[in-house]
């Protein structure tokens, strides 16, 4: 890669802090970073795997005071005088001037029109950093963000001194706009105009971990602050926004393909089926509707009411709720109603319906039988007829002799 197609790349970052050894063990906790000696005096290297992303330094004495500890980006350009020039011209500081690092390349730092802080970068054929950046693994600085007192003056600003591009703009409400800028079609951060007047213009890096949640509760037992998160984001990335224990603040990110991985593992070890598997309730209750009759379960059975007997049920189903009426005072267990009462008159035609049936009974019988029962029939009633007769003849001379007597 020629120093020409690096412009505008975020390339390197360091920390400068009032305990580098505190920091190198915070950090190491936090995201998959691994520290390892430069090889120079008072400066160590972040590792992410065999990957240099940044160092780690301790302010200078005389800083202390004045600065508290902080992360600075370095951005990429091929020719770092000519870059400060530029700067200048556009309304930016000088705040370190352009200075040689042998062997690793050549650097300066300057502010922005607005006051934040940022460093020029020009590496050297053979530094390895040049190639550290452009990546989207675990431990790589992802995305940057800068806050702002005027937006669309700061994104006039860099978008000039290093080529970058107006992305899409989203309004955020009450928060205002957050401006995304591009490099070579592709989106690498964005600018947005600071909440707080007390809070200064700075940039903010976002390092990629695989959890953001992990990530954010390990800051937290290592003495780090957390100022915002974690929270999920238009995209479906996960961020959290902190602080070190020295002060310096910067943020960790879990890209959207991550979260969704991530996320597999724990459904499987809680024993919950993932949602795609659930049926909605609704969706339940019409399957069990959709059940042939003889499927589904019968309802408990229940005495019928007179209103509601079938017209075909016999005189025995009909007798049945009465008879149970009359052993719990008149009310029917099963509905609640009492049994109709039985008047005089009712009782009077239900007994002669009655006798009128036995008589139809015995026609029925006697019509059934052949000649000789007739015939029987006949000889008894004539012999009835007969006693009869003699019973009144009788009858007649017993009272005459009576009246005599008298």
């Amino acid at each position: 890669m020629s120093n020409a197609d690096i412009r505008g790349r975020f390339i390197w970052h360091e920390l400068m802090t009032t305990d580098p050894d505190a920091a190198g063990a915070f950090y190491s906790k936090v995201v998959p970073w691994k520290t390892q000696p430069s090889g120079m005096p008072s400066y160590t290297l972040w590792m992410a795997g065999k990957t240099q992303i940044g160092g780690l330094m301790a302010l200078p004495d005389s800083a202390e005071a004045a600065t508290p500890p902080h992360w600075i980006v370095y951005i990429a350009t091929p020719d770092v005088d000519a870059t400060v020039a530029q700067a200048e011209r556009l309304g930016g500081k000088v705040l370190k001037g352009a200075s040689d690092i042998p062997n690793i390349g050549r650097f300066a730092v300057l502010t922005d029109p607005q006051g934040a802080a940022f460093a020029v970068y020009t590496p050297s054929p053979s530094d390895a950093a040049q190639e550290a950046n452009g990546s989207s693994s675990p431990g790589e600085f992802t995305w940057h963000e800068l806050a702002t007192t005027d937006h669309a003056a700061a994104l006039g600003f860099y978008t000039e001194l290093f080529g970058w591009e107006k992305g899409p703009a989203h309004d955020m409400g009450a928060m205002g706009v957050y401006q995304l800028i591009n490099r070579e079609g592709a989106n690498v951060g964005g600018l947005y105009k600071v909440q707080s007047p007390s809070t200064p213009p700075h940039w903010l890096s976002y390092v990629q971990v695989p959890d953001c949640a992990k990530a954010t509760a390990a800051a937290k037992a290592a003495g780090g602050r957390v100022l915002h998160g974690p929270v999920e984001v238009p995209g479906g990335s996960w961020i959290t926004m902190m602080m070190d224990p020295q002060g310096g603040a910067f943020a960790v990110v879990e890209p959207p393909k991550v979260a969704a991985e991530a996320r597999k593992p724990a459904a499987k070890a809680n024993g919950a089926k993932p949602a795609s598997s659930r049926k909605p309730k609704a969706v339940a209750g019409k399957a069990e509707a959709a059940k042939p009759a003889a499927a589904q379960p019968k309802p408990a059975a229940s005495a019928p009411s007179p209103r509601t007997a079938p017209k075909k049920a016999g005189k025995k189903a009909v007798k049945k709720p009465a008879k149970k009426a009359a052993k719990t005072g008149g009310r029917q267990p099963a509905t609640g109603r009492r049994a109709p009462a039985r008047s005089k008159s009712t009782g009077a035609r239900t007994a002669a319906k009655k006798a009128v049936g036995r008589k139809t009974a015995g026609k029925k019988a006697a019509a059934k039988k052949g000649p000789a029962a007739k015939r029987a029939s006949a000889k008894s009633a004539k012999r009835g007829r007969s006693v009869a007769k003699k019973g009144s003849a009788a009858g007649k001379r017993a009272a005459g002799k009576s009246a005599k007597r008298r």
